[in-house]
């Protein structure tokens, strides 16, 4: 058996695509233009990259977006007042603020400044909370991306055995909670996992976001499984690799994801589904309702 390769650019430029038509039904019919504001402080060169990425992403499907950028030392208040003033901003529809911060910044403080309506990025406490109930503004980008990746492969999720190797707020949780609300039956394994090949040979599907380079390995993965590998590590010699060891598994799971082209590129996309899905809600409470994905 050899796995098929889930290729994430192509998943994301179809959906993409769904964006651009959605943006122009906004623009038409509501006079709308979605508006998502990115906040960075300080001068970190992965993050520069990762803004960088996302304005370009939104240049594709006609969102306007603004990079508001912070030195390095500012102060916290400042930034939060920044915020608060995108809050009240109709033309506004999404904001996010790069991480990670300078070591000032309290991240809860700036993530709940945030009105849970215009937090695309998922992180505020209620959408957070929000997931567990089903009732989420906006799922988190990388866990929902994980989903809409599962969905456009037809793989099945109800009553499926679901390992998430990796138990951060930003991944491992929603996506647990994530995969819950779809009927799998998910474990979530983490660092202090002892033996944690006892329960990745269990999966029917397998997701790892540990941040540990080829952490998982061929014996460790049930024969036929689907392995989606949400971690990004650089090596020594400056390759990126994720948290699977590709080739190995590759000759025995059913899909595998690549790092990179895999789950990357649909964190981005599904940045943009987000940033439209609280533009349509604002511009038409109805519409918004049978538009969004994020919603059903």
């Amino acid at each position: 058996m050899v796995a098929k390769v889930i290729d994430g650019n192509a998943v994301g430029q179809k959906i993409r695509a769904e964006c651009r038509q959605r943006t122009l039904v906004l623009k038409q019919h509501y006079g709308v233009t979605p508006g998502l504001a990115v906040i960075i402080v300080g001068d970190n060169p992965a993050s520069k990259v990762y803004v960088r990425n996302k304005v370009r992403a939104s240049a594709e499907v006609t969102i306007r977006s603004a990079v508001i950028p912070f030195p390095a030392d500012a102060d916290p208040a400042t930034v939060i007042a920044k915020i608060r003033e995108l809050n009240a901003d109709p033309l506004t529809h999404g904001i996010l603020v790069q991480l990670p911060l300078p070591p000032q910044f309290k991240i809860d403080d700036l993530l709940s400044a945030i009105s849970p309506e215009k937090d695309v990025d998922g992180f505020h406490l209620y959408n957070v909370g929000g997931l567990i109930i089903g009732n989420t503004v906006f799922p988190p980008c990388t866990p929902y991306g994980v989903v809409r990746l599962l969905e456009h492969e037809n793989i099945p999720l109800e009553g499926q055995n679901v390992v998430v190797v990796g138990a951060s707020n930003i991944v491992g949780k929603p996506m647990a909670l994530m995969l819950m609300q779809r009927d799998a039956t998910v474990c979530i394994c983490h660092a202090k996992t002892r033996d944690l090949a006892q329960f990745t040979i269990l999966a029917d599907i397998l997701v790892v976001a540990a941040g540990h380079p080829n952490l998982i390995v061929p014996q460790m993965v049930r024969t036929g499984a689907a392995v989606i590998d949400v971690g990004i590590n650089r090596l020594p010699d400056g390759r990126l690799v994720g948290d699977v060891d590709f080739e190995g598994v590759r000759q025995k799971a059913s899909y595998i994801t690549p790092v990179p082209g895999g789950v990357g590129p649909m964190t981005v996309t599904m940045l943009l589904v987000n940033t439209i899905s609280s533009a349509e809600r604002m511009a038409k409470p109805d519409l918004a309702a049978t538009a969004s994905p994020a919603l059903a």
